[in-house]
């Protein structure tokens, strides 16, 4: 395979990865935080409705999740497409 063409792929599969976490992180900061606020206030953590959790600390702890997610699966990827530092 070229490496140009190694390189759109690995850039493909790149952008792919971002629109997936990028996606899930606005699901729940926007969806949980604000569309489900009302649903989600039914339920209280620390005496907090859960609503109010989502919307103050929720969206950031995913965001941290999914900062780790995303190096591992860019580890993985760099390592198949051999742009791995190793």
């Amino acid at each position: 395979m070229s490496q140009t063409k190694n390189s759109k792929l690995y850039w493909k599969k790149n952008i792919r990865y971002l629109l997936i976490l990028l996606t899930l992180w606005f699901s729940v900061s926007f969806g949980a935080g604000i569309i489900l606020k009302d649903v989600l206030d039914t339920v209280h953590i620390g005496g907090f409705p859960l609503g109010f959790w989502f919307a103050q600390q929720g969206s950031i702890y995913v965001f941290v999740v999914l900062i780790f997610v995303y190096v591992r699966w860019m580890n993985k990827l760099d390592a198949q497409y051999g742009f791995d530092e190793d």
